[in-house]
């Protein structure tokens, strides 16, 4: 049976606690693992999660900041390590690439993993994955930084009831096509994630989570500290449950906390972004992706 969960690795945000560890989020999709800003401790984490380095396919950066890509050298090092045969896909800001650089040669290493490069710049690029498409578009913090968003094409659900009434039955169901396709099926969405990182708010914000079944996103501040939020390019809890609210998201995953929040005030960063069923992230999480919506006869939007 396939598997979509997201693996919460860290969930702190530029200082690491005791409770907290640097970022790290590890998206299970069908056999895939995609995972992103690798801050230090990733590996540790990823063996506490029962998690491993054969199943990374794709590792993405939203920007180098330590908190964000610390971990990169040892995740590098480890599929080396253990042999990881196939490609490993990198996003990465092209203008962070020298960074990049630096931190996939931090030390001398044993193996040699297959990264196949992907920098991203400008109004950014979307990539095609196995059975997906991963878009990065550029956001607003204090250096060059992307957000991602994994969509799944679209398709159609078929209706047990009208291929009965239709007499349609086994390999003929896969041939149905024009009205008859029409009428003894429903459209059915593809699932969607967005990963939304160290921003202020602005438009594509808005864009990566539109309509998504989970955003992942970072919710560093309170209120008392939205003036700060502001200056240093980040969000506050609130602003994450204003973006949930506007682009009809599922499941809203707060993370990203500054290390000043004890866990006393975990309750206020759910009171503020007032977002029925959000997820506060804690580390070791697991958060599945919702079902799908169940497709009825009658409601063709879903």
């Amino acid at each position: 049976m396939s598997t979509r969960e997201l693996i919460v690795l860290g969930t702190a945000g530029a200082v690491p606690t005791r409770r907290r560890n640097h970022n790290g989020y590890l998206l299970r999709w069908d056999g895939q693992g995609i995972l992103f800003d690798p801050g230090e401790g990733t590996q540790r984490q990823m063996a506490h999660a029962g998690a491993s380095a054969t199943e990374l396919q794709w590792v993405c950066i939203t920007h180098f900041h330590g908190d964000h890509a610390l971990g990169v050298p040892g995740i590098v090092q480890r599929l080396g390590r253990d042999g990881v045969p196939h490609a490993v896909h990198a996003v990465f800001p092209a203008d962070g690439a020298e960074y990049w650089e630096r931190l996939k040669f931090a030390t001398s290493y044993y193996g040699s993993p297959t990264l196949v490069e992907h920098p991203v710049s400008g109004p950014g690029a979307t990539l095609p994955g196995d059975g997906f498409t991963l878009t990065a578009l550029p956001l607003d913090h204090s250096i060059p930084t992307y957000g991602y968003r994994i969509a799944e094409p679209d398709g159609r659900t078929f209706l047990p009831e009208q291929l009965r009434a239709h007499g349609i039955s086994g390999s003929a169901v896969r041939e149905l096509s024009g009205a008859l396709l029409e009428e003894c099926t429903v459209p059915r969405p593809g699932q969607k994630v967005a990963f939304v990182m160290d921003t202020r708010l602005c438009d594509n914000v808005f864009a990566l989570a539109e309509g998504v079944d989970m955003l992942i996103i970072e919710s560093t501040f309170l209120d008392s500290e939205t003036g700060q939020a502001a200056e240093r390019g980040h969000l506050t809890a609130r602003q994450a449950g204003e973006v949930a609210r506007a682009c009809g998201v599922r499941t809203l995953v707060l993370t990203h906390f500054s290390e000043r929040y004890a866990e006393a005030d975990d309750p206020l960063f759910l009171e503020q972004a007032d977002f029925p069923g959000a997820v506060l992230a804690h580390d070791l999480d697991r958060v599945p992706i919702p079902p799908r919506r169940v497709a009825h006869r009658n409601d063709r939007s879903r």
